[in-house]
């Protein structure tokens, strides 16, 4: 079996429009992306976590999906007549084979070496170094399957420095992958708190099957996360948080009394433009540094004062 895609190129005034109109006109899906993508004139857009971002990419393409036996030129007129002032579009069609979409997606995914002891490995993966710490994951519908920069550097963090019998506090921990980690690398117990209570349930799964000890681990949603380390318990030795700016700054009061004293914090999802802005916020309570970057995304840790 086999299908058609029809991809329109579009500004970001029309692209939705575009979209509503092709799912209107019996598209299987439809698919509003960045027509620069994987090149240098890539736009990034960035949203609070689970709320859109409220842009469209001003040089976007639109993908639709129909089935082989669609009228393509009988749409595409259609779609044409919704452009205001005889606008011509500009469109190519592609055919999709059937394919094993399964081996395709897991062929995306390699294991990737954060270390020289530490490695992230999909399920259907042998680990290369058996003897290391291996991090079990598949991608699936939480963040954090390791392959971002900003999971990258919290995993290069804590391979560095935690210490053996540390408390940790994961906030935004999406997939649990730093979670287990931090148990992996000798955490005597992880919290792991999220907005997404799917992204709690894929920590779950996922840290048993990393074969973590369920009693020193702990995932909670943001909202019941109240009377638990987060917010009035016992502060903790490490922080560590990697969502975006904007929550950042809003929650230093929240993670900074998480804090023990003279303990650490663990700040990423921040741009190197965004970095010296979120250090002054955090500041008062902490004695703040940018530790590394990669690929234009940094990390910044900070002892308690």
């Amino acid at each position: 079996m086999s299908w058609i895609t029809l991809i329109i190129k579009a500004d970001a005034e029309h692209a939705e429009v575009l979209s509503d109109a092709l799912l209107n006109q019996g598209a299987l899906s439809v698919d509003i992306h960045d027509a620069a993508a994987d090149t240098q004139d890539e736009q990034m857009l960035f949203g609070e976590p689970g709320e859109p971002s409220g842009e469209i990419w001003q040089n976007a393409e639109v993908s639709a999906l129909f089935e082989r036996t669609a009228d393509i030129a009988g749409i595409f007129q259609n779609i044409s007549s919704l452009m205001p002032d005889g606008e011509q579009l500009d469109y190519h069609v592609e055919c999709i084979e059937e394919q094993d979409w399964v081996r395709l997606t897991q062929s995306q995914f390699d294991p990737i070496q954060i270390s020289h002891r530490l490695w992230i490995v999909p399920t259907w993966h042998a680990s290369p170094d058996p003897a290391a710490v291996n991090l079990i994951l598949d991608p699936g519908l939480a963040f954090g399957t390791g392959s971002h920069p900003t999971t990258q550097l919290c995993l290069g963090w804590l391979d560095q420095n935690l210490n053996l019998g540390d408390k940790v506090i994961d906030y935004g921990c999406g997939s649990g992958i730093l979670a287990i980690a931090a148990l992996k690398l000798g955490a005597s117990h992880v919290t792991g708190i999220d907005i997404d209570p799917q992204a709690i349930k894929a920590s779950q799964d996922n840290a048993l099957r990393n074969q973590c000890d369920p009693s020193k681990f702990l995932f909670v949603t943001a909202q019941h996360a109240l009377g638990s380390d987060a917010s009035s318990g016992d502060p903790v030795d490490v922080v560590v948080a990697n969502i975006l700016t904007n929550p950042l700054m809003l929650l230093a009061p929240v993670l900074a009394r998480a804090v023990r004293s003279k303990g650490k914090i663990v700040l990423s999802g921040i741009l190197q433009e965004q970095a010296e802005e979120v250090k002054q916020v955090y500041q008062q309570w902490f004695d703040m540094r940018t530790v590394t970057s990669q690929e234009g995304w940094v990390l910044l840790s900070g002892s308690k004062k």
